[in-house]
Order: C-alpha cells, then sequence, then structure tokens
C-alpha cells in the first residue's frame, strides 16, 4: 500500500511506484525552491528552441541534451550537498562545511561552462550559416 503524501517515510521503498513518487516530489522540489535550477531549466529550454529553429542534426542533438542534463544534475547534486551539510553543521561557520558546498558549487560551474563550450561549438556556426 502506497504511502499519502502526508506520511513520514522511515523505511526504503518497497516498490517502483513508491520510489517514483518520491523521484518527482524532488524534482518539485528542486524547480520550486532553487531559483538556480529554475535558471538552468530556462537556459537548457532555449538551447532546445533554439536547436528546433536550427535544425540540428542527431549529433548536435546528443551533445546539447548531455550539456543540459550534465548542468541540472551537478545543480541536483550541489542541492543534495547543500541540505546534507546544512543538516549536520546547523546555523554555525565550519570550514569543513564550506568547502563541501564550495567545491558542489564549482562543480556546478565546471558544468556550466562545458555546457556553455558545447553551446558556442554547436550554435555559433549554424547562426553565421543562417545569417550569411
Amino acid at each position: 500500500m502506497l504511502m499519502g503524501l502526508k506520511d513520514k517515510q522511515t523505511t526504503k521503498n518497497k516498490n517502483f511506484i513508491q520510489s517514483f513518487i518520491h523521484a518527482m516530489q524532488g524534482i518539485f522540489s528542486l524547480v520550486t525552491t532553487e531559483r538556480n535550477f529554475r535558471k538552468h531549466l530556462l537556459f537548457g529550454m532555449l538551447a532546445v528552441v533554439l536547436g528546433l529553429i536550427l535544425n540540428l542534426n542527431l549529433g548536435q542533438w546528443l551533445w546539447i541534451i548531455l550539456a543540459i542534463f550534465s548542468v541540472i544534475s551537478s545543480e541536483a547534486l550541489n542541492t543534495i550537498v547543500e541540505s546534507v551539510v546544512d543538516l549536520i553543521v546547523g546555523p554555525k561557520y565550519d570550514d569543513l562545511a564550506k568547502k563541501a558546498k564550495d567545491v558542489a558549487a564549482g562543480g556546478v560551474l565546471l558544468s556550466a561552462a562545458f555546457a556553455f563550450i558545447i553551446g558556442v561549438i554547436i550554435f555559433v556556426p549554424e547562426l553565421v550559416a543562417l545569417f550569411q
């Protein structure tokens, strides 16, 4: 039997549906509470729209999708690190907590840089060709 959305689960998920519901709640939480996650989703959607306008080929689409999912996945991991660190450390300053949060944020920055480079490599030549 599935638990209600208000029940507090303390045990392992019992089936795929329960796991799926929890995963969807996690994505909903990211979208509703994380400003940077929403920004990354917006940039990803803009890349998809631009890709549709430019009629990208399969190889180009694979790189664009990889870049988008790299950024949003790293943003999700960053949120996990921040939440766990805050849970453990609380409202006090700790050098290791700062390091964990900074490294997680750095991972997002690296992923975003990767996405930017992929976008430049794919979109700039396509846009130049379009306007010539």
